[in-house]
């Protein structure tokens, strides 16, 4: 059981540590400007704001995927070393949005949310600057980390502030934002690319947080800490992140190090202890970072393992189409983004409706469907690969099923899954699953590039440095990149099945 640090007491008579003392202090919320809080609408201002964040978070996941190829030959990097401009934002926003989380919840969410803009607009502007690649990852972690500050409090401060009758049009609208941002990715990041060069991709992003960082200091409402006698978990926030780290690192290196490998074995093995003490020690904390009280329900933890995997298929295929246009097929980056945007928008454009189907077919129906549409996309995709001459329509026929297949699945799924957790537990249960779609993006980028790297391999093409791979060569690796996705839908609709049988 975790013990309070002894200290003065707050204002509701609780005892409150010297630590939390300091971060009260530290986290001090500036006050709206009055005029604006009078407003009637100044509620929709709040949710703009929060929009912004949500559409800049988005856009930033997209357009790094499609830059990735420019960024393995522009740092004369192999496969597995670039990843990790993807994967070092990701694993770190997975490592630290349970911490932020809690912290916000004991402290207040303005000044942390605040906060969050500056890293990560600071943190954009080191990506830009980065001489090389290993600072260009290491300016990616940073950038994670402020992602998750913004993730953790996004959704909470759009809640308190919104009256309750319209929440659900402002949830709405912030998933419109979310959905606008990841459809403009491709597209913008591919322009971008091709006409001012890879660090304008991350120039890109700058404006838009500092302009939602002052108007947030002007606009957005003061918050406090909702949970004044929480106590932080320590033990927890240290295991978590290097679980992670770990777990992601040897799933993006197996196959390079070899399935039977030392350094597979001992990633693999220190893996799942941290992960064996990180679940240990949250059974046991009184006010754990991830409440695994709500895996014991089979329809949460089903459903959390579909959402995984849902965007875990979504990044995978990200991934392995940038690699495959660009470099297999040597299409501009501009024309890859632009074929690639398809995926996103066909998603975003079917989601709305599958919640509608959902009731009428149930979640059982609906996401075995979904996938079956997903795996029917990929069955084009794959008889189309390795015919650069007629692939440009069948990618564009097998990219929008792929999209409406997951349209079709990951929102229901979502929805499906909060109401199967117990009412008292709704709001870890939300954070459970942002934590969950992270997760998912995180193990399909390196399973992507695991797979990709044993497909080269095989064809004899994998070397230290993408240039040298032959566009051929890796045309035939992303066939092995392909049956993965395959086989996360065929797991995907499984859970499907299994959690309406369970429930």
């Amino acid at each position: 059981m975790e013990q309070g640090l002894p200290g003065s007491a707050a204002p509701d008579g609780s005892a409150r540590s010297p630590l939390r003392a300091r971060l009260a202090r530290l986290t001090h919320e500036p006050a709206p400007l009055a005029a604006l809080e009078a407003l009637p609408w100044h509620s929709w201002i709040v949710v703009g704001l929060v929009c912004i964040g949500a559409f800049v978070g988005q856009l930033d996941a997209t357009i790094v995927q499609l830059a990735l190829p420019t960024l393995a030959t522009t740092f004369d990097a192999g496969l597995h070393a670039v990843s990790w401009v993807s994967l070092g934002y990701l694993v770190a926003f997975a490592s630290f949005l349970p911490i932020f989380g809690r912290l916000c919840q004991m402290v207040g969410r303005k000044t942390l949310y605040l906060l969050g803009y500056l890293v990560f607009v600071a943190a954009s502007a080191l990506c830009a600057l980065a001489p090389d690649l290993p600072s260009l990852v290491a300016a990616r972690v940073v950038q994670g980390i402020g992602g998750a500050l913004l993730g953790a409090n996004s959704i909470a401060i759009l809640v308190a502030a919104v009256p309750e009758e319209k929440r659900g049009r402002a949830l709405g609208v912030f998933a419109a934002a979310q959905a606008i941002g990841m459809s403009a990715g491709p597209a913008v990041g591919g322009i971008v690319l091709g006409a001012l060069g890879w660090p304008w991709i991350f120039w890109l992003t700058v404006p838009f947080g500092l302009l939602a960082a002052i108007a947030g200091w002007i606009a957005l409402p003061r918050t406090r800490g909702a949970r004044p006698e929480a106590r932080f978990d320590w033990l927890g926030a240290l295991l978590l992140a290097p679980a992670l780290v770990i777990l992601v690192r040897a799933l993006n290196h197996a196959a390079g190090w070899g399935l039977t490998s030392p350094e597979t074995i001992g990633s693999v093995v220190l893996s799942a202890g941290l992960i064996w003490l990180l679940v240990r020690q949250e059974r046991r904390a009184a006010f754990p970072l991830v409440d695994l009280k709500l895996f014991a329900n089979p329809g949460f933890a089903l459903g959390a393992g579909a959402v995984v995997l849902g965007y875990a298929m979504l990044y995978a295929m990200f991934f392995l189409m940038s690699f495959l246009l660009e470099h297999g097929y040597g299409e501009q980056a501009w024309a890859a983004g632009l074929r690639l945007a398809v995926i996103p928008v066909i998603l975003g454009l079917v989601a709305p409706f599958s919640g509608a189907l959902a009731d009428r077919l149930g979640i059982r129906i609906l996401g075995a469907s979904g996938m079956g549409v997903c795996l029917l996309g990929l069955l084009v995709l794959g008889l189309g690969v390795g015919d650069p001459a007629v692939s440009p329509l069948m990618s564009f026929g097998a990219f929008l099923l792929f999209g409406a297949g997951l349209g079709l699945f990951i929102a229901p799924n979502n929805h499906d899954t909060l109401k199967a957790a117990p009412p008292e537990l709704a709001t870890q249960a939300g954070s459970l699953l942002n934590l969950m779609r992270v997760l998912g993006t995180s193990l399909g980028v390196a399973g992507a590039t695991s797979t990709l790297s044993l497909g080269l391999k095989q064809a004899g093409g994998l070397t230290d440095r993408m240039r040298d791979v032959s566009g051929p060569a890796l045309v035939n690796a992303v066939e092995w990149g392909i049956v993965l996705v395959a086989i996360m839908a065929l797991i995907a609709a499984l859970l499907c099945v299994l959690r309406h049988r369970r429930s």
